[in-house]
């Protein structure tokens, strides 16, 4: 029988900053389980002066759990028994729920995608209304929220040892793709034993290209329900949305990133429909947008969407 399972954020449940194979698994599911995990969200220097707005797992989490390499705090890994590499990691995000009234967003000097033009570290705290789903830009304007995990991803192949949390890469990662919401399904090629899937880096909402370095970041809770498939080998992520067929791809070259997108669209095209590649290609020159999901890491992303009912 299928169960469901409870992650909490806490220093014995996250690992902040990178991906590694050799990471421990934090909880152990089967296939067909649901998890309702936690996810927090800031460093030291992002929070609000007034510490009794941050919850306090977060502040627990930064004063124990050791940081490497990169800013994210990462819920997991967790361990789906029976997989192995060459199957393929489903995971239904059922509900992605705000957490916490405040979110942030921050510029670093020489990041994000004008690194040279804006040299001043600078960190701005929002309001967030959970009700409404709104959030009160610095100016007083509202922005409606629309909530999801940037970083969702299995470990990385073992050979690649300890790696920076920021750079997505073909085992997901911090893919920053804003079509990921409540009601999408992720799929994940499994590179080791166990997947072992984190997530983490809440965002309430973001623009395509996330362009000065961050979204609004903030705390999210997520209902998450992983079904394994044996032998459905996959090279990069894809996901479905209530709409659509969407394609993800990652590479320091936005162009190459965005050829890679392309060509795993027309060959899941293919595979669904029965169509050539010719079709296929032309079909997307007519129907499939490409979009950018980040423009500020090493790896670049590029999702492509097509409309489910054109198929």
């Amino acid at each position: 029988m299928n169960k469901q399972h409870e992650l909490k954020a806490t220093p014995r449940s996250v690992h902040w900053g990178y991906f590694d194979a050799a990471l421990p698994p934090v909880l152990e599911i089967g296939s067909g389980d649901t998890v309702v995990v936690d996810t927090v969200s800031g460093q030291p220097d992002e929070l609000p002066a007034l510490r009794t707005h941050v919850l306090p797992e977060h502040l627990e989490i930064l004063a124990e759990v050791p940081h490497f390499l990169g800013p994210h705090v990462l819920t997991g890994p967790i361990w789906v028994r029976d997989a192995e590499p060459g199957d393929v990691l489903e995971v239904r995000i059922h509900s992605v729920k705000l957490r916490q009234r405040w979110g942030y967003n921050t510029m670093r000097p020489l990041k994000g995608t004008l690194p040279d033009e804006y040299p001043k570290l600078r960190h701005s705290h929002f309001d967030i209304d959970i009700e409404s789903k709104t959030g009160t830009l610095p100016w007083g304007k509202k922005i409606a929220l629309n909530p999801f995990f940037g970083v969702m991803g299995v470990a990385p192949p073992s050979s690649y040892g300890r790696i920076n949390s920021s750079d997505p890469r073909e085992f997901g990662g911090n893919m920053d793709c804003k079509a990921l919401t409540e009601g999408s399904t992720l799929f994940l090629p499994v590179f080791n034993k166990g997947a072992l899937f984190s997530v983490g880096d809440g965002h309430a909402t973001q623009g395509d290209g996330e362009v000065n370095l961050t979204a609004l970041e903030t705390a999210l809770n997520g209902t998450l329900e992983f079904v394994l498939h044996k032998g459905k080998t996959l090279r990069w992520p894809r996901a479905t949305t209530k709409t659509h067929y969407v394609t993800i791809a990652m590479d320091p070259d936005l162009d190459d990133a965005a050829k890679i997108a392309l060509r795993e669209m027309i060959a899941w095209i293919t595979e669904m429909s029965g169509l050539s590649r010719e079709d296929a290609y032309m079909l997307c020159s007519l129907a499939c947008d490409l979009r950018v999901t980040q423009l500020v890491t090493a790896n670049k992303g590029i999702y492509a969407m097509l409309p489910k009912e054109l198929l």
